[in-house]
Order: structure tokens, then sequence, then C-alpha cells
């Protein structure tokens, strides 16, 4: 699949980390059909491997389907076999070169100036600035979009409505939204309040200048 692209056109990665298997595939399914066509898997999450292959055998084998924290080279291999189509890092680690070599375009885990000029020489699709909330939020991103003008940035961390509205106004490529889109319903929570904040989430990225 190419990433960068489906980045650009849809503008938000759902990130699904849940401690009840159950609900975390309903969460990630509810999020599709809700138009949230980027749904990472956290394989911090409990039983996230068998979250990916049930998700990928409900979605058919053309629907994005990603893996995050893959940290590791047998991380990659996991997530391949369970389906996963990307990868999602927290940084540059070993899960970055496997990832791609398996074919796997790579949402690569930076922060500094330094780390961006890193991931950008391992040829991932985007660059996942992350925490993006600890470190500045908008201001941030605005002031790598200096050095940086045509790096495709992708915010994660703390990235409620308001955090969303501005990381995008800044420049970013994409938001990635874990637990103000995602709530509890990974952990057996309300799928309809899922529902509705995915509206919302859907809304702010529809109303952001390209």
């Amino acid at each position: 699949m190419d990433l960068t692209a489906a980045l650009a056109t849809h503008r938000l990665v759902a990130i699904v980390r849940g401690d009840d298997p159950d609900a975390a595939l309903r969460t990630v399914l509810a999020l599709v059909e809700e138009g949230v066509e980027l749904v990472e898997v956290s394989l911090s999450g409990r039983d996230a491997l068998s979250v990916i292959e049930r998700a990928r055998l409900a979605l058919g084998p053309d629907r994005p389907l990603g893996a995050g924290t893959v940290l590791t080279t047998e991380d990659a291999r996991a997530a391949h076999r369970a389906g996963a189509d990307f990868a999602v890092t927290p940084g540059l680690g070993d899960g970055v070169d496997a990832a791609r070599e398996l074919g796997m375009p790579v949402l690569a885990g930076a922060l500094t100036p330094t780390e961006i000029i890193a991931a950008r020489s391992m040829g991932v699709a985007a660059l996942k600035i992350f925490p993006i909330a600890q470190f500045g939020g908008a201001a941030y991103l605005k002031a790598l979009r200096g050095p940086f003008p045509d790096v495709p940035f992708v915010p994660v961390g703390g990235i409620d409505e308001a955090a969303a509205r501005a990381c995008l106004a800044a420049g970013a490529l994409a938001v990635g939204v874990g637990s103000p889109l995602v709530g509890d319903a990974a952990d057996g929570g309300s799928i309809s309040a899922l529902r509705e904040r995915a509206r919302l989430f859907r809304t702010v990225v529809a109303e952001a200048t390209p």
C-alpha cells in the first residue's frame, strides 16, 4: 500500500490498544464502519496479534490495517503474519528495517531533528512525531517544519479535538489519535460513544485545510 498517500487522503490514524481482545476487535470494526480508514492495533494490547488476525478476516484483504508499537524484528514478522499491511513504531529500532524488508510501509516514531534525519535515511513512509503534547504540541510541529518543510509529519500523543485541529493547521499530514478517540471501547466500553467520537474526529479532519 502507499501509506503516505493514504495518510494524505484520510488524515486520521486511530490507535487501538486494549485489555479485552473481543472489545478491541469490535472497536476496530466500528471505527472502519464509521469511515476511519486507517487503524493501527498496538502490539502492547492484550492478544493484539489475534485481534489483527481476526480484523483482517473481517475486513478482507484490501482494507488498510496497521500494527502499532512495532519494536523488534520479530514484532514486524509477527504483525506481517497476522495480516497487518503497515507498521507504526514509537522510535527507530530493528522493527523499522524488518517491516520494510517485508514490504510493509512504516510510520516511524521520531522527535528530534537528528532522529528525523535518521528516519528519512531509512526510507520510512512518514514520521510519527511522538509524544507531541509533551514537547509543545502544534508549536513544536511548526518549528520542525522550518528545516523540514516537505517531511510528512503525523503528530501522536495527547491529540484531542483541539490539538488535532491545531496540528493539521500547522502542517501535519495526518494525526494519530488514541484515547481521545477510542476511549474505553477497546476495554469493553460503549461502542455507540466510540461511533460518536469517530464522527467528531472525521469532521475535524474533513474541515482541515489540505
